[in-house]
């Protein structure tokens, strides 16, 4: 299908900065100083995105005597934590459907902790005055094919019997709140997911770290680590190393000095557009008016949400993975995909004839073969490591601090009985099966898209082996 004018999307295109708009902005904050020394801490964590900033935090909360060091090989929310959509999502699991699936023993207690996590993040918000226009706007799924009503009305089930507001729609209802003539129906989870600033929100997160006394490196690499005398770690870095009885890894989709980790974890590459301010006129001729995030229901799923100041973020679609696991600042930018987003948004909105895009970015996701994050240890439990988010850190790294602190100091909690917690997916299988497995999941679940959302034979073979690609 083409879009209204049949290049529109490329003069839409021709002045996007090839950077993430979230960080492109004044009140960026400069960096801290690296690490030049050696130094000691009670709490050593490596990574500063959303995982390793509430790690820091929450030991801080939990004991402000806690010495806690945190090491970033970058910045501060330089990566995923800085350029996601900013969905905010009470989900532990990636989506109630996934949780279903594969924890249907515990997801009411899996649900109830997601939600009262994303409470507590509000909270944590308001308290540390972090202004990352934090809004609970909620989730609005829509039905672009008629197969996937079907889809809603299933989720929309679930959601009501664990007590959610949740609303569903039809054509009209859903066009009456977001005018779009794709749109067939759709399933408002109307208190599970916020809407935020993700930068602002990582920043916030570091400031507030850093003002109860979390001493943070950043520029500072961890190259290896090593048992110490006594039972600490050391983590060696370029110019300095840290010393600690416990530590944190929080590295998301980058290796990090913990080889087994990445036996789990796929990165992919996530892109994303964002519009220029919308004006009255354009916002009246979309609606919009309660500004909830949108998605829609296909495999192959895009995201979109409004800003603080009315632009657009439009982002999915393509998940791009590299031979090898490969990390490169140049696969943050693909043309090709860029495009793509851009024609399929003018077919959303072709009303917005004349709007432009003033970024476009990409970025790395960690995802795993469970889609929702796994915990795992090593050096007889004095390093503890959280990854697999699949998109949903935004959230639920929150849940993963307070799950890796209860394990480092040695508790049994309700998240440590989890099965949650002590499962693992299964491992990825090495180069060269990863990549064309995966290459041919992406294959199949295009091909489910087109063919009334039925998954063939490779994606039920995944399905049965527990490594099935459902979103």
């Amino acid at each position: 299908m083409q879009a209204k004018g049949s290049k529109l999307w490329a003069s839409a295109l021709a002045e996007a900065a090839p950077t993430p708009f979230w960080t492109d902005r004044p009140e960026r904050p400069a960096p801290t100083e690296p690490l030049t020394t050696a130094t000691t801490a009670d709490l050593a964590v490596i990574g500063g995105g959303y995982s390793g900033l509430w790690t820091a935090l929450l030991a801080k909360e939990r004991d402000p005597n806690t010495d806690v060091v945190l090491i970033e090989s970058a910045m501060c929310g330089h990566a995923a934590s800085g350029r996601n959509g900013g969905f905010c999502a009470a989900s532990l699991t990636h989506g109630l459907a996934n949780g279903v699936d594969r924890f249907p023993d515990e997801i009411d207690d899996l649900e109830r902790l997601g939600r009262a996590n994303l409470d507590a993040i509000e909270d944590a918000v308001r308290r540390y005055r972090i202004d990352c226009d934090f809004e609970r706007t909620g989730e609005l799924e829509v039905a672009t094919a008629s197969h996937e009503l079907e889809w809603l009305q299933e989720s929309h089930d679930s959601a009501t019997s664990l007590g959610y507001r949740s609303d569903l729609m039809d054509a009209a209802a859903v066009q009456n709140l977001v005018h779009s003539p794709t749109y067939l129906g759709g399933w408002w989870d109307r208190d599970g997911v916020a809407m935020l600033d993700p930068a602002r929100l990582a920043w916030g997160l570091r400031r507030a770290c850093l003002e109860l006394g979390v001493r943070i490196y950043e520029g500072t690499p961890v190259q290896r680590i090593s048992k110490s005398h006594g039972g600490a770690l050391n983590l060696h870095t370029p110019h300095g190393e840290v010393r600690a009885p416990r530590v944190a890894l929080c590295t998301s989709a980058f290796a990090g000095p913990l080889p087994k980790v990445s036996r789990h974890v796929v990165p992919v590459y996530d892109y994303a557009l964002m519009t220029e301010p919308l004006t009255d006129e354009q916002l009246h001729a979309i609606g919009w008016k309660d500004r909830m995030g949108l998605g829609d229901a296909s495999y192959r799923f895009h995201y979109y949400r409004l800003t603080s100041d009315n632009r657009i973020l439009f982002g999915g679609y393509d998940a791009i993975y590299h031979f090898g696991g490969r990390i490169a600042p140049a696969l943050e930018y693909n043309e090709a995909t860029f495009e793509t987003l851009a024609r399929h948004f003018f077919q959303t909105f072709p009303q917005l004839d004349g709007l432009r895009f003033t970024h476009r970015w990409g970025g790395i996701i960690d995802t795993c073969g469970r889609f929702c994050a796994f915990f795992g240890s090593a050096y007889k439990g004095r390093l503890v490591y959280a990854a697999g988010y699949t998109g949903l850190g935004v959230g639920a790294t929150r849940f993963g601090a307070e799950v890796m602190l209860d394990q480092l100091w040695g508790m049994d909690t309700e998240r440590t009985r989890l099965r949650l917690v002590r499962s693992r997916p299964l491992p990825l299988p090495p180069e060269p099966l990863r990549s064309a497995g995966i290459q041919l999941t992406r294959w199949s679940l295009a091909r489910a898209d087109a063919r009334q959302g039925r998954r063939n034979l490779w994606l039920k073979t995944l399905d049965y082996t527990g490594l099935g690609f459902d979103s």
